[in-house]
């Protein structure tokens, strides 16, 4: 299926640029679809979702082989230049229609409530900014609408939280493409003003060592509707 243009083309400097990384996650993350039980994790992930999606941080795009038959269109945002290019030619293989564009979490390239789901998938622990990346997410999902979310962050005893806080300090992010494992991404998504539905703890491997990376969440929020909200909540 031909790739459809959004409008937006290539900026000319990426907001984020980790190309050594980049390669490293395109390998291992295509390893991880069988090895690890990633891509029954996507199945999930994306089971039932309809209508207009935006994936944020779409990465090299192994997602898109998920998406159900009911998804009109998937926006996908990412801005690293060889994940992007990756994802490109994913979406050219995908069967619902797939946008790929640069742009950045915290400032998303689309309108205000334009999409009836969002997907965040492995992409709040390397914001930069996580509360003002959630007020997009918010401004661009409309009244009602839902928010998929596969995340890893804290977890564990209090040795392996400090284990997590110690590395976000030193060498964890530098080696990861901005990474962090010591944020609460359920936490986050309330503190913003989802309001959370199901969600369930996941040890990514589920089996064998526990790494810690290990600590995911697989769930669903959504942005309340409109006349549960006060006026400054809407967004720009």
């Amino acid at each position: 299926m031909p790739l459809r243009s959004t409008g937006f083309g290539e900026v000319t400097r990426d907001p984020v640029r980790h190309p050594l990384f980049a390669r490293c996650y395109d390998r291992f993350s295509v390893a991880a679809e069988t090895r690890v039980g990633m891509a029954g994790i996507r199945e999930r992930l994306l089971a039932g979702l309809s209508g207009r999606v935006i994936e944020i941080g779409a990465g090299n795009g192994l997602n898109f082989a998920h998406y159900p038959g009911a998804v009109s269109e998937v926006v996908a945002v990412e801005p690293e230049r060889l994940l992007r290019h990756k994802a490109v030619a994913t979406a050219l293989r995908a069967e619902v229609p797939v946008d790929v564009v640069p742009g950045c979490a915290e400032a998303l390239p689309v309108k205000s409530e334009a999409f009836d789901g969002v997907v965040l998938s492995l992409v709040l622990c390397s914001v930069r900014d996580l509360p003002r990346a959630l007020a997009e997410v918010r401004r661009v999902l409309r009244p009602g609408g839902e928010v998929r979310f596969f995340e890893h962050g804290r977890g564990g005893g209090p040795a392996m939280v400090l284990t997590q806080r110690a590395l976000d300090r030193t060498v964890w992010p530098l080696l990861t493409g901005g990474c962090h494992l010591s944020r609460d991404p359920v936490a986050a998504l309330r503190d913003a003003g989802f309001t959370l539905g199901p969600y369930r703890r996941v040890l990514m491997p589920e089996t064998g060592p526990v790494l810690p990376a290990s600590y995911c969440s697989l769930g669903t929020a959504w942005r309340p509707p409109a006349e549960d909200e006060p006026a400054s909540a809407t967004g720009r």
